[in-house]
């Protein structure tokens, strides 16, 4: 009996033993891995931090034996740049007038020391002509103007300071025309936006106009969006950029320099449209008014625009220290494309503020903004008695 139990229990024995032997080992590495979590998650505790391939965590290494993976935190990016907030169009140029009164040792203040000489003679008035002259007023402007001044003088009998600039401010002012429509239209119509079309000869700061009529659009609450047609000149639609990035206002370019200038127009304008912005500007490329090729490539993006909208403005920018020759380069570009308007530039500080009656009475369009600075800020909507007013030492 003894021996029974005894063989019972080596049974026994022998039987756990064998069952030990059967079980299936371990992979090596310890704990088996933890089931994935769901797709772009991170795992359990000690699982790395973004997905990869199949038995890899997110830098490529092999997850086995890896323990915990404490990754460094991503480095910081750039700050996004904060756009400025500019004044208004409106009432700049009243603020800016003292940019105007540094062109008294010009044509006004030389004017109204003639005029205030007692017993004005022949040459005298022939003096007085030869300034307005080289003001750039032109020459028949400039003789209406001693016609009338001469009349005034005899009939009213003026010869005190006083009298003699309130004859002469009110005769410049009519030369420059009080009375001219200088409106803008730069606002958006039904689904459109307004357009702007921007031409001038290199040089005139054609670009920067561009980028100073954006912001103060902006500075008035409008939508605007700058189209980079200048595709001859990288630098060109960089500068427009820059621009752009500093108001907030979006600028459509090519993505290769020397594209065709109207697609990057139409484009232009096409996504003003779907994203109802108030305004769309065009920069053109700067054209020497002697080339006949240039200068038929204007009618061309202003035709292709207006597959799609209205061409509201064509600003022709002109510098006011070129005098007759701008007058020159103005009737070219008012032959290859209807100018609605001028943006006289380099305004400030010129003894050449006569260039405003000529180049409107050449081209029979107004002077709508002139450029008082070179601030960002210094473009401003033309009031003929704050000019007169400013030159005049008022």
């Amino acid at each position: 009996m003894g021996y029974l139990i005894i063989a019972i229990a080596v049974v026994i024995v022998l039987a756990v033993a064998g069952g030990f032997l059967l079980r299936p080992s371990r992979r090596p590495g310890g704990a088996p891995p933890a089931p994935p979590g769901p797709a772009g998650q991170a795992g359990p505790a000690g699982s790395a931090g973004t997905a990869g391939p199949a038995g890899l965590n997110g830098d490529g290494g092999a997850t086995a034996g890896l323990g915990t993976a404490t990754l460094p935190p991503p480095a910081p990016g750039p700050a996004p740049a904060e756009t400025e907030v500019p004044p208004p169009l409106a009432g700049r140029m009243v603020r800016l007038r003292d940019r105007l009164a540094r062109s008294q040792s010009g044509f006004g203040s030389v004017l109204l020391g003639l005029l205030s000489r007692p017993g004005l003679d022949e040459q005298g008035w022939e003096q007085i002509e030869d300034t307005l002259l080289a003001a750039d007023l032109g020459v028949g402007p400039a003789r209406q103007l001693v016609t009338e001044l001469r009349t005034q003088v005899k009939v009213e009998g003026a010869s005190g300071g006083d009298s003699v600039r309130a004859l002469l401010r009110a005769d410049l002012i009519e030369a420059i025309g009080a009375d001219i429509d200088r409106s803008l239209h730069l606002g958006p119509h039904g689904d459109r936006p307004a357009v702007v079309l921007v031409v001038g000869v290199n040089g005139t700061g054609k670009t920067t106009a561009c980028g100073k009529l954006a912001r103060a659009l902006i500075g008035d609450g409008q939508s605007v969006l700058l189209g980079a047609a200048d595709t001859f000149r990288a630098a060109a639609a960089d500068q427009l950029e820059t621009w752009g990035n500093r108001v907030g206002a979006r600028v459509v370019r090519a993505d290769r320099e020397g594209a065709d200038p109207a697609s990057v127009a139409f484009e232009a304008v096409r996504e003003g449209i779907d994203g109802r912005v108030g305004t769309v500007i065009v920069d053109t490329a700067g054209r020497l008014h002697t080339k006949t090729g240039l200068m038929d490539e204007l009618g061309k993006i202003k035709r292709v625009i207006e597959k799609r909208a209205t061409v509201d403005e064509v600003l022709l920018v002109l510098d006011a220290t070129t005098g007759q020759n701008g007058l020159r380069q103005a009737r070219v570009f008012a032959e290859a494309v209807d100018i609605t308007g001028i943006i006289l530039t380099k305004l400030d500080g010129t003894a050449k503020g006569g260039i405003v009656v000529a180049v409107q009475r050449e081209l029979g369009v107004p002077v709508k903004l002139v450029g008082l600075g070179e601030g960002p800020d210094d473009l401003a909507a033309f009031e003929p008695a704050t000019f007169v007013d400013a030159i005049l030492g008022s």
